[in-house]
C-alpha cells in the first residue's frame, strides 16, 4: 500500500487571496507569531484544524465516543482485570491511521513520537545528574505496532522517576544552566510526503483521537489506560523542567494541560492528547530557536576572537 510521496497541495487559507471584508481565521493564525512553531507545521495542523472532517464529523464523533468510553468501563468490570491484547490494539491503530488519517495528521503524530524523545533527553543531559531515556523515533506507520504509544506513556513516567529518584539520592536539583546542551534537538527524519494519501485518509487529528480513545481503553487494562490518559497532566511538568534548565518561565503560558497533582476524567482524553501534541510540538520549536540563537552567539564570537 503505497500512495505516498505525492506533493501535497498548499492549504486553501495559503492560496486564496486574502479579502479584508472577509478575513481567513486560520490565514490570521498562520500568520501569528506567539505561538513558536515552525511554518510547515503550523500549515500542516491548520489544514487538519480546518478541514471538513474536523468540521463537521468531530461533532458526532466526540460525544459518541465518549459514551463509548463510560460503556466499556462497564463492560470491563465483567473482565478479567489484567486482560489487554496490547498488541492487537497497535495493529489495528497503525492500520486504521494508514487507511483512514490525513497525511498531516499521520505526520504529526509520528513527529511527536521524536520531539517528546528529544526534550527528554535535554531534560537528562542537562541535568546536575544526567539520567538515561529511551528514545523513540519512528519514520513510518508500521513501526507502531511495535506497541510504541504504550511504551511511550511508559517511557515518560520511568523518566520522572529516574530523574527525580537521582537528584534526591544526590541531593541536587534541576536549575539554571549558563550554555545548555542543545545538540540532541533536531528535526524528526519523518517526512509528510510519505504519509499514505489515498481517497480515504480524509479523518483529522482530533476526529482519529476520539475514535481511537476509546479502542485504546478497551485493548489495555485500567491500569495502563488510567496512566495513558493522566501522562497528559506532565505536560506542565516536563515544561517547568526545562523553564529551569533555560531561566525562562515565561514559556510556561504555552502549556496547559491542567495541573498534574490533580488527576482528570478519562472522558476528556482526547481533546487534552490534542493539548499534549501541540505543546510538545512549541516546546521543541523554542528549544531549536535557542539552539540556533545559541549557534549564532558561539560563531560571533569565534569570529569576534579570530586574529
Amino acid at each position: 500500500m503505497n500512495q505516498a510521496r505525492r506533493t501535497r497541495p498548499a492549504p486553501d487559507f495559503l492560496t486564496r487571496a486574502h479579502d479584508p471584508r472577509d478575513p481567513s481565521p486560520w490565514l490570521a493564525l498562520y500568520l501569528d507569531q506567539s505561538t513558536p512553531l515552525p511554518d510547515p507545521v503550523k500549515a500542516a495542523w491548520l489544514a487538519d484544524s480546518s478541514s471538513v472532517s474536523r468540521q463537521f464529523l468531530l461533532p458526532f464523533v466526540r460525544p459518541l465516543a465518549r459514551a463509548f468510553i463510560v460503556l466499556i468501563q462497564v463492560v470491563k468490570l465483567l473482565l478479567p482485570k489484567h486482560w489487554a491484547a496490547s498488541r492487537k490494539l497497535h495493529w489495528l491503530l497503525a492500520e486504521g491511521m494508514k487507511r483512514f488519517v490525513s497525511p498531516e495528521a499521520n505526520w504529526l503524530v509520528l513527529r511527536h513520537f521524536t520531539l517528546g524523545a528529544q526534550i527528554l533527553e535535554f531534560i537528562a543531559r542537562n541535568s546536575p545528574i544526567p539520567v538515561d531515556t529511551s528514545p523513540i523515533t519512528p519514520v513510518a506507520l508500521d513501526e507502531l505496532k511495535d506497541e510504541l504509544f504504550l511504551k511511550h506513556d511508559l517511557n515518560l513516567f520511568n523518566f520522572v522517576i529516574r530523574l527525580n529518584q537521582a537528584l534526591r539520592d544526590g541531593n541536587q536539583s534541576l536549575g539554571l544552566v549558563a550554555q545548555p546542551d542543545f545538540s540532541m534537538i533536531t528535526e524528526p527524519a519523518v517526512r509528510l510526503d510519505t504519509m499514505p494519501d489515498s481517497t480515504l485518509n480524509f479523518m483529522d487529528l482530533q476526529t482519529a483521537i476520539e475514535c481511537f480513545t476509546p479502542i485504546y481503553q478497551l485493548f489495555l487494562t485500567d491500569n495502563d489506560f488510567w496512566r495513558a490518559a493522566n501522562s497528559l497532566q506532565l505536560d506542565e511538568t516536563i515544561g517547568i523542567y526545562a523553564a529551569t534548565i533555560l531561566g525562562a518561565p515565561q514559556h510556561l503560558i504555552l502549556l496547559n494541560n491542567k495541573h498534574p497533582l490533580v488527576p482528570m476524567s478519562t472522558l476528556r482524553a482526547g481533546y487534552r492528547l490534542v493539548l499534549h501534541g501541540l505543546s510538545t510540538e512549541m516546546l521543541h520549536a523554542l528549544l531549536m530557536r535557542m539552539k540556533v540563537a545559541q549557534m549564532g552567539a558561539r560563531s560571533e564570537a569565534g569570529e569576534d576572537g579570530a586574529p
